[in-house]
């Protein structure tokens, strides 16, 4: 039987609740880590209708896009749909989980999915991440230096693009004296002692630092090893917001908005006057998106696909490029299928079922 926390520990190791925005709440919120799940209900929204098809189905997991408590609770009273939905869940023994704003930004994730369901190519992160990336600055004894290096690598350092094992290496000397009470790999205990060493430098994502300092402590011989990790503004190409895209083959802005509607199953998009070019490149962003009009622009997009844009938002576009705002549920409705996918290859006999629950709160007349 698989536990809660085996589930939370990976798909927080593929969406790390560092890559949410600030104003996020993914993660697990309801259920204990040690319960056993016997298969979970993926769905965009939790509403009591998904927890009470979940009681049907017999299932004690929901995962979820939106995260059903959003801005905290104060009490729970059953005096709206949230409490109510929270005490069902909770007097049902059923976990809850949302992946959110972290979803949305690994590769990979919500808007990359949206350019899968188009058939674009060559899908970029359009905004990445800042401050997402740390330096490594560790010393080694020159004879532990690649034991060292390796063991950093395969706890996930290194990383640069598509390169892995990428390191800067220069000797230089080291000194230190230990206490009486020491038992130091080289030299003797209050003894002043130099030895040769290694100075190795790699970049390695925030959210593996624990990680990473424990496989330094595996590995190397010296009783405290000597290392500096600096926070960097570098940009990580690895996560981040909104993706670019480009068509296989250049098309109409019509013939465009005919895909958009027959991928996304939507009889109306919102959109900003069409500019008579044909479409080549194409932004795209999971949810509310106009804070990306910007960034869409500067990539080049002929159109730029989200949602939730308001009434003078779309004068932004100032004829630069198309806005072709699909609505947030269109938008987000495959995230359920990038859950399935995860969950299928780490746990391949695990139950897993899609919400038949519509939870879209808007309806088109």
């Amino acid at each position: 039987m698989i536990k809660l926390k085996d589930i939370v520990t990976y798909l927080h190791g593929i969406a790390p609740l560092s890559y949410q925005e600030s104003y996020d709440n993914s993660g697990l919120l309801t259920g204990d880590d040690e319960m056993e799940i016997n298969g979970a209900l993926l769905t965009i929204d939790v509403t009591e209708e998904v927890v009470e098809e979940a009681i049907r189905l017999g299932l004690n997991l929901i995962i979820a896009h939106h995260p059903v408590i959003f801005k905290g609770l104060k009490k729970l009273t059953g005096g709206n749909a949230v409490e109510r939905t929270v005490i069902k869940a909770i007097r049902n023994k059923i976990a809850v989980f949302a992946g959110h704003t972290n979803f949305d930004s690994i590769a990979g994730g919500v808007s990359s999915r949206m350019a899968e369901k188009l058939e674009l190519e060559n899908i970029r992160i359009l905004s990445p991440g800042k401050g997402a990336l740390r330096k490594l600055v560790v010393f080694v004894p020159v004879a532990y230096t690649e034991k060292v290096r390796t063991a950093v690598f395969e706890a996930g350092a290194g990383t640069a693009g598509n390169y892995d094992e990428c390191s800067f290496n220069v000797t230089g000397e080291g000194t230190f004296r230990g206490s009486e009470n020491t038992h130091p790999f080289a030299g003797k205990p209050g003894v002043f002692h130099t030895e040769k060493e290694v100075r190795t430098e790699t970049i390695f994502p925030a959210h593996l630092q624990s990680r990473i300092i424990r496989a330094i402590t595996e590995a190397h011989p010296y009783e405290e090893p000597a290392y500096d990790i600096y926070s960097l503004e570098n940009e990580f190409p690895g996560a981040g917001l909104g993706v670019t895209a480009s068509l296989p083959a250049p098309i109409g802005e019509k013939a465009f908005l005919d895909k958009l509607k027959k991928a996304f199953n939507t009889s109306c998009i919102r959109h900003t006057p069409l500019l008579n070019k044909e479409v080549h490149k194409v932004a795209l962003c999971g949810g509310t998106g106009s804070f990306l009009l910007g960034a869409a622009i500067r990539a080049g997009a002929d159109f730029f696909v989200s949602a939730d844009f308001k009434y003078h938002e779309f004068f932004n576009a100032d004829g630069n490029i198309v806005i072709a705002d699909i609505g947030h549920f269109e938008s987000e409705q495959f995230t359920t299928e990038i859950f399935y996918d995860l969950l299928l290859k780490k746990f391949p006999n695990f139950a897993l079922h899609f919400s038949k629950v519509k939870t879209n709160p808007i309806n088109y007349y």
